[in-house]
């Protein structure tokens, strides 16, 4: 089990930081250079194609896995591995074509994004496209397999169109994260460390209830995010741009989608866990839109408001903003796994605990006159 963990997460660790060099060399043949600008924390124009690399350093390991799984399964092929990896074909077998369509609809968010990167899409068309694939999502894995990316399926047999709801719900969930992950893809370093701690904390969840399937994608994810970090960490060689951060976002809800986060111990407050834990990134993305729709502007329309730009604005490097918001990030979901296990007054100390951190965030962000 360690040795297969270990391998999964340096594959693709090392494919993403090796894919990274190698598309910054070719960044600005392919037309994604990120200039300075008013908005922008550089000085120096950027390669912003680094979401190539974390897309493949994912897809690639993914692709081999669905293959193995096909051909190893077959009688004469499947004792030539050891027990310690046959045990487990059976449940990547089963999941192989939930885990292929979710591999093709990251593919056409990334690319979503890299038109973006390549040459700014407006708001409105770029949120539909977003909508149209974490439609295609779910119900592409509707097809595949009941609930097999909606959220709150208990809704099915509540009322009548309560799939319905769970759908919708779920493709809103898609979309909001993918834009939380988007938005934190403001100052070197964020946007990818966030993730990487955010996966880490699913990845505790996952393992606890032994979806080891979703343990196994989870350690690809956050693997991409840690190898990206060795070019993107400030000060930064490279940005991952929306072809990066949405395909971070968009991964993430799909798996804490996928995840039985209630251990079936019928504690229904569990479901909640995937909110504590990116209760930053989901914490800055509403609260930059409200102060957006507040000034009279687009909540899409991008300004220097987030929680990095205010920690800055109060003396801290950029460094230091990013740690203290990997910091942040840790304290708040840190607990958030135990959810599972814990009865309902542990549950609300754990949510007591997390809105604590989320309060002293929001008195720190609001000293002094720096909204801009």
């Amino acid at each position: 089990m360690l040795q297969i963990a270990l391998g999964l997460f340096f594959s693709s660790l090392v494919l993403c930081a090796l894919g990274t060099a190698l598309v910054r060399r070719y960044s600005a043949h392919i037309g994604l250079i990120d200039q300075p600008g008013l908005r922008k924390v550089h000085q120096t124009p950027i390669a912003r194609s680094g979401g190539i690399a974390i897309f493949w350093a994912i897809a690639i390991p993914l692709l081999i896995g669905i293959a193995a799984a096909g051909l190893f399964t077959r009688q004469p092929l499947e004792h030539l591995l050891p027990q310690s990896v046959r045990m487990y074909l059976p449940g990547l077998a089963a999941h192989r074509l939930l885990a292929l369509w979710l591999l093709i609809c990251t593919l056409g968010i990334h690319v979503v994004g890299l038109m973006d990167d390549r040459k700014a899409m407006a708001a409105m068309p770029k949120l539909v496209w977003q909508l149209l694939i974490a439609a295609a999502l779910v119900g592409g894995g509707e097809c595949i397999e009941t609930g097999g990316f909606r959220v709150l399926t208990f809704l099915d047999h509540m009322f009548p169109g309560g799939a319905l709801v769970s759908a919708a719900a779920s493709v809103v969930w898609i979309v909001v994260l993918t834009n939380a992950f988007n938005f934190m893809d403001n100052m070197d370093g964020l946007s990818a460390g966030v993730a990487a701690i955010c996966g880490a904390l699913f990845f505790i969840a996952a393992l606890q209830t032994h979806q080891w399937f979703i343990c196994g994608l989870l350690l690809l994810y956050v693997g991409a995010a840690t190898g990206f970090l060795f070019h993107n960490f400030p000060p930064a060689k490279i940005f991952m741009g929306d072809g990066g951060s949405m395909v971070l976002g968009f991964f993430l809800s799909a798996l804490t989608i996928r995840t039985t986060f209630y251990a079936g111990h019928g504690r229904w407050y569990a479901v909640l866990m995937p909110l504590l834990v990116a209760a930053v990134p989901l914490y800055d993305f509403i609260v930059v839109c409200l102060l957006r729709l507040h000034r009279g502007r687009s909540p899409f329309l991008g300004d220097t408001n987030h929680f990095s730009h205010r920690l800055t604005r109060h003396g801290f490097s950029k460094r230091g903003a990013v740690l203290v918001i990997y910091a942040v990030t840790l304290a708040s979901g840190l607990s958030a796994p135990l959810l599972a296990k814990a009865n309902g007054f542990e549950a609300a100390l754990i949510g007591a605990q997390c809105l604590s951190i989320l309060t002293i965030v929001g008195i720190l962000e609001r000293l002094g006159d720096h909204v801009q």
